[in-house]
């Protein structure tokens, strides 16, 4: 068996599988696509996360974009972090080109241009569904560690929340948890001193200093009502295909904190909300986050240990997790380690260090006798990866290198009248845009407060005291205080003597004895 034969019989058994697949390209030896070698993902394994990663350029974007049309065929809904903008098209047909027409003549497939069923979602004033949750869901732990708060200032509010379930009191948006915190520093200081203990006004103002922080990233535009049901990212369509959920976050870089919060509480909500599942045929849900570089550089040391947590527990929901990065070192190696399908596009080396990433990203795919993999990365053309998986066995495929196939949607952004259509016609929009302000802590404590200045109420005075007699003129005497006050002492010394407990003196508040 000569290698061409010894290559396509390895990546033939290796990527075999008994359940549904997408395919994602061919395998390539020596430069020549084999499309006989062809490459599969099984379903059964997509709730074990996964890494594409690779220079900027190298394809990536839309080796993943590829991936969710597949899963939106086999009705698995997908939820895709657009930072770049590019990713609307997804929910427009392709256009056949020169480059698209050769590149299917070597993976012998027929390229059929098709649109995908898609919502735009936003955390901002950009076009889309709202995405909102109120403070009372985020909870005082989530919102301690957004707002990255000590563990005595997380204690506040701990207390705070547990104030407003008592009065009935709705922490719906920012404004709402604001006023509390400036009623329990001012107003209401001594009413909670009363119940729940002493509260720092230091910790109170260092809280609001945060919750303030968090607002002039554009944190209003995300507290607050409608909330958004997490169920909703896991819909079918009406032709039985997986609704495809993108996230226009084209603004992270100037609001991670914004950002974050959103991770914190979906990924938290999630695991909240799904049940157990097992082993399924097909995940329920896959969430792909683009440019997770950015994530990681900027995100809070509370999001990074949510991702590690979810990334461990998740899986048995039937959610998977992917991660699209320019270099896999970016990913922390808690996380890169229970990633179980990595699809790795050119990396460049141009300094020493390029050259030690690359070193160490080769060292991390299974060993292989058809290339040389330190090489290879760096000589991966547009649309090529090195590509290998868990099967359906939990065991890593050989490790191949793969001639990708192209989306069949549009690879380029929609414009704003396609846009302004969609979300026109969603069923979400409808449900979730319009925008409510209840009656809540805000409201409730402004009233309250208003009312007291309206009634004051009104401190009788003290009554006068009797006369005091003769004996309790001479006892309250401050003199016959000092002299009553020595004489115990001496009493109290003679006692403790006698007992053969006044072999050394202790000091009181009253003196030495």
């Amino acid at each position: 068996m000569d290698k061409k034969e010894q290559f396509i019989e390895t990546i033939k058994t290796g990527y075999a599988f008994k359940g549904e697949t997408i395919k994602i390209g061919a395998g390539m030896l020596d430069g020549e696509v084999i499309s006989e070698a062809e490459i599969f993902i099984p379903l059964a394994t997509m709730n074990r996360h996964g890494l594409i990663a690779g220079a900027t350029g190298g394809g990536k974007t839309k080796s993943f974009q590829m991936i969710a049309e597949g899963l939106s065929d086999a009705s698995v809904p997908c939820l895709l972090m657009d930072i770049k903008g590019d990713l609307s098209g997804i929910a427009a047909a392709g256009t056949l080109n020169d480059k698209i027409a050769s590149r299917y003549q070597k993976l012998k497939m027929d390229y059929k241009p098709t649109t995908f069923p898609v919502d735009l979602l936003t955390l901002s004033n950009q076009k889309g569904v709202r995405l909102r949750a109120t403070v009372s869901e985020f909870g005082p732990i989530l919102m301690s560690k957004i707002l990255g708060l000590n563990d005595t200032q997380g204690g506040v509010v701990a207390m705070i929340f547990k104030y407003c379930d008592d009065k009935k009191l709705p922490l719906v948006d920012l404004k709402d948890f604001i006023k509390v915190l400036q009623y329990v520093g001012n107003e209401g200081k001594a009413e909670l001193q009363q119940s729940y203990g002493n509260i720092s006004t230091t910790s109170t103002g260092t809280i609001l200093r945060k919750v303030i922080e968090l607002q002039q990233q554009g944190a209003d535009l995300f507290f607050g009502e409608k909330s958004f049901e997490v169920e909703d990212l896991m819909r079918i369509n009406d032709d039985g295909r997986g609704m495809i959920s993108v996230l226009r976050v084209t603004d992270i870089q100037d609001r991670p904190k914004l950002f974050s919060t959103f991770m914190l509480q979906m990924l938290a909500e999630l695991y909240a909300v799904c049940p157990e599942e097992g082993d399924l045929d097909k995940p329920k849900l896959i969430i792909f986050i683009d440019e997770a570089h950015l994530i990681f550089e900027e995100a809070s040391k509370a999001l990074l240990d949510e991702i590690n947590t979810v990334i461990k527990l998740i899986r048995s929901k039937g959610i998977g997790i992917y991660f699209c990065t320019q270099n896999p070192m970016d990913v922390p190696a808690s996380v890169l380690g229970q990633l179980g399908l990595k699809i790795q596009h050119s990396l460049r080396a141009f300094t020493a260090a390029d050259r030690q990433v690359i070193k160490q990203t080769a060292e991390n795919y299974p060993e292989t006798t058809f290339y040389k993999t330190a090489d290879l990365i760096t000589q991966l053309g547009i649309g090529e990866a090195l590509v290998t998986l868990l099967n359906e066995k939990g065991i890593p495929t050989p490790l191949v290198h793969t001639m990708m196939c192209t989306p069949r949607s549009r690879m380029d952004v929609l414009t704003q009248s396609e846009i302004d259509s969609i979300v026109d016609h969603s069923k979400l929009a409808a449900k979730y845009n319009q925008v409510t302000d209840p009656d809540s802590a805000y409201e409730m404590l402004t009233a309250k407060l208003q009312e007291a200045a309206a009634n004051p109420v009104v401190v009788p005075e003290k009554a006068a005291k009797p006369e005091e007699s003769t004996l309790e003129k001479v006892v309250n005497n401050t003199v016959v205080k000092s002299m009553m006050r020595t004489a115990g002492t001496t009493i109290v010394r003679s006692l403790l003597g006698s007992l053969g407990l006044g072999g050394r003196s202790r000091k009181t508040t009253t003196g030495w004895f």
